[in-house]
């Protein structure tokens, strides 16, 4: 049942996107902007407090709902699969901005590129090269297909019913909107988001950066995940970006101007410079990477009917 939901929603997906803004991100910030509002006094505590109420409420919220449905028939608990997954995980939640950059590098129509990368990402590149705006969209894809595919699959395959695919995307959601934010307003309140989600996010990055690595250039994206990823600021993403640089033979991080300014990052990955043709390589991998995590779910599966 949990190799076949998780099939089944990516098809879904593939054909039918969610309007994510409208059903998920939309009400879920309008939810973390009401707990900010009500809990946040500048101290981890509270962080921690609506942390608990939105994500554990949710989780075991969803985990007694599979249940109750698996013993009025276990066809309902199927679908609750394939309807929860279908709201948490897919890769066309972010990719039309990497299909549409890739479209206007590929058109010579920099400028639109530059202004994609910006609603995508955030900050301002004006001054960004082909090749700059390449990178980052190779990087922002890596780190956005685990999150939204690789690391909701791991969960939802670990914990009951799609109670873990709801938890990953809820963790990672109020790191984004909590974890991230450095402002002095904003006080402490983030912390506990930021920590939590490493500890959660930690053995999931590491299976998709092995995945990476399985579906390119092994060899090097090994030697890159060793040497490269621990100079990354980010520890999250590092292994990712250093495992698909070096599985892809694409060298990423570099000095890149944001804003007007140049933002000194450390190289990652061998060989050439990132360009359009990179960035279709960077899609082929990804898919490559989860049919090697299918394959793998199915080959444990059989495994455990044929021991059962």
């Amino acid at each position: 049942m949990t190799l076949f939901s998780l099939i089944i929603a990516l098809l879904i997906e593939q054909l039918r996107p969610l309007p994510v803004q409208q059903f998920v991100t939309g009400p879920l910030r309008r939810l973390s902007a009401a707990l900010t509002h009500r809990f946040n006094d500048g101290h981890a505590r509270n962080g921690r407090i609506a942390w608990l109420l939105i994500v554990v409420l949710a989780t075991v919220a969803c985990a007694v709902a599979y249940f109750l449905l698996w013993h009025l028939h276990p066809l309902l608990a199927f679908a609750f699969n394939i309807v929860v997954l279908y709201f948490t995980m897919g890769f066309r939640q972010e990719s039309h901005f990497f299909t549409d950059i890739h479209l206007a590098l590929r058109m010579g129509e920099l400028d639109r590129a530059r202004s994609l990368l910006a609603e995508w990402r955030g900050g301002q590149y004006y001054e960004a090269s082909s090749s700059e705006v390449a990178r980052l969209a190779i990087e922002q894809a890596l780190v956005a297909a685990h999150r939204n595919v690789f690391g909701v699959a791991f969960w939802f395959v670990l914990l009951p019913g799609p109670s873990g695919a709801l938890m990953y995307r809820l963790a990672c959601f109020l790191d984004e909107e909590w974890g991230s934010r450095t402002d002095a307003e904003f006080g402490e309140f983030g912390r506990f988001a930021r920590q939590t989600f490493g500890v959660i996010d930690w053995i999931p990055a590491r299976l998709t950066a092995a995945s990476f690595s399985v579906a390119g250039d092994f060899e090097d994206a090994v030697f890159c995940w060793r040497t490269q990823a621990m100079l990354w600021p980010d520890r999250g993403s590092a292994i990712l970006i250093a495992s698909g640089a070096g599985a892809l033979g694409v060298r990423l991080g570099m000095p890149v101007h944001i804003s007007g300014e140049i933002v000194e990052r450390p190289e990652m990955g061998l060989g050439d410079e990132a360009d359009a043709d990179y960035m279709q390589s960077t899609v082929g991998l990804v898919w490559r990477a989860l049919v090697v995590c299918l394959l793998l779910l199915a080959l444990l599966g059989l495994a455990g009917w044929v021991g059962g």
